[in-house]
């Protein structure tokens, strides 16, 4: 039986591509971002995220590409890919805003809803049931949350300032914007033509309460490729997955 909200579900997604990386120098210097592989996978970050979006019924991507668009565009062009991709590359700096808005200009069907998803992300969760909690909220937007763990060792102390426990890289008490996204068609007409979408478009459907957050489910796995580091705890984490 086919799920009532079937047909919301966005069958586009734009992957925002174009980030320097410049903390994961040196990984960074030949190539974007999205294109350093995690360890042991033997695929770059947008591989994955590619394979991911298939599985949860994307057909047609437009990756907006920047910093070293070539090195992203020729790996594109010889990868077999499960998906159709176009890419987009900014001639002039947008801001994040502005260049979500040029890249949603390029999907193939601008009257339907879409995904996006920032190119640093590695995540695994249900995208279907994000798109239904979306629609369900009748959000203009929904971002993903995500708890990350806190990197430190915390501790935890009694009224009387004893210290009665210590945490091991607890997760954090704030729920923070994932990177992974929903729109409604009528989103892109809202983002700014330059500038940063998060200071503007997001507060005023805050307001409006037609923006929803979409906590990941237990135990989903959400990581933000940003370090050297995190590329090591990524391949880490995978092995222990069996992925």
């Amino acid at each position: 039986m086919t799920h009532p909200n079937a047909a919301s579900r966005p069958a586009q997604a734009v992957i925002l591509a174009g980030g320097q990386g410049s903390r994961l120098r040196p990984y960074t210097d030949d190539r974007p971002k999205p294109m350093v592989e995690i360890p042991g996978t033997g695929t770059p970050i947008i591989g994955h995220q590619l394979a991911w979006l298939a599985e949860e019924g994307v057909t047609d991507v437009v990756v907006s590409c920047g910093h070293l668009a070539e090195v992203l565009q020729d790996w594109l062009d010889s990868a077999q890919l499960p998906v159709s991709v176009r890419t987009v590359v900014e001639t002039e700096p947008l801001g994040r805003g502005g260049g979500l808005k040029f890249a949603a200009a390029h999907l193939p069907h601008p009257d339907r809803p879409w995904y996006a998803t920032n190119g640093d992300i590695w995540t695994r969760f249900s995208l279907r049931d994000m798109a239904d909690f979306h629609t369900e909220r009748d959000a203009v937007a929904t971002l993903a949350l995500a708890r990350p763990r806190i990197p430190w060792g915390a501790v935890r102390t009694d009224g009387f300032g004893h210290i009665t426990d210590f945490i091991e890289a607890p997760p954090s008490t704030f729920e923070i914007n994932a990177g992974v996204y929903v729109f409604s068609p009528e989103f892109t007409t809202l983002l700014p033509e330059r500038g940063d979408h998060e200071r503007t478009t997001f507060p005023g459907l805050a307001r409006e309460r037609k923006l929803a957050g979409f906590p990941l489910p237990q135990g989903a796995y959400w990581r933000a490729i940003d370090t050297a580091k995190d590329l090591t705890e990524a391949a880490k984490e995978l092995a222990a997955l069996g992925r």
